[in-house]
């Protein structure tokens, strides 16, 4: 039901039969489903997606996840959850879309997601780089992620993947570094005189 799941500690099994209906009833897929604390306590984390898109080709990351489906999935979800009693104590719930850099788990995250720009970083080194950024191109008959880096095509087995995400052009999308950027060093601060 999600690419990816961390529940330490709760009732896996419960807490997604819990959920697979409140999804379903709002027509959406769930991402990642995430249980951790933060400085303010407890989290239940939901990351969805429109499940028309959930391995449909070149669908957009998140795309009919608005604030306001949000908002509603959230409170039926606290509902749900609450009315089971499948967490003890106080915690938060969080439910959200995975953004435009959304994290990339299965094979059908990068098939979906061919022709994206992508940036994988990688458990051993691929001509000597830890971290491919390039243009992802689906995936092969043997089941490596593919992906174009300054015009080479490497074959990447999904193991081989420590972490995946997408990435954001920002040339593409009509945005081009200052100068200054290029050179990729900010002039040191001066001090008052």
């Amino acid at each position: 039901m999600f690419a990816f799941e961390k529940l330490p500690g709760l009732p896996r099994d419960r807490i997604v039969e819990a959920i697979a209906p409140v999804l379903r009833a709002h027509g959406l897929a769930g991402v990642e489903l995430v249980w951790r604390t933060d400085g303010q306590g407890r989290v239940l984390q939901v990351t969805l997606e429109s499940a028309a898109l959930d391995g449909a080709e070149g669908a957009e990351p998140g795309a009919g996840v608005t604030l306001d489906v949000c908002s509603k999935v959230s409170r039926d979800l606290s509902t749900a959850l609450d009315v089971l009693e499948l967490i003890d104590g106080k915690y938060r719930l969080e439910v959200g879309s995975p953004g435009l850099e959304r994290n990339l788990y299965t094979l059908a995250d990068y098939r979906r997601f061919s022709g994206r720009l992508a940036k994988l970083k990688l458990a051993s080194a691929v001509e000597g780089q830890y971290v491919l950024l390039g243009k992802l191109n689906g995936v092969d008959e043997a089941e490596r992620v593919l992906i174009t880096v300054d015009g080479v095509e490497h074959a990447v087995r999904l193991d081989d993947v420590r972490s995946g995400q997408l990435a954001i052009d920002w040339q593409e999308m009509g945005f081009s570094p200052s100068p200054r950027q290029k050179a990729g060093r900010r002039p040191a601060a001066q001090g008052r005189k």
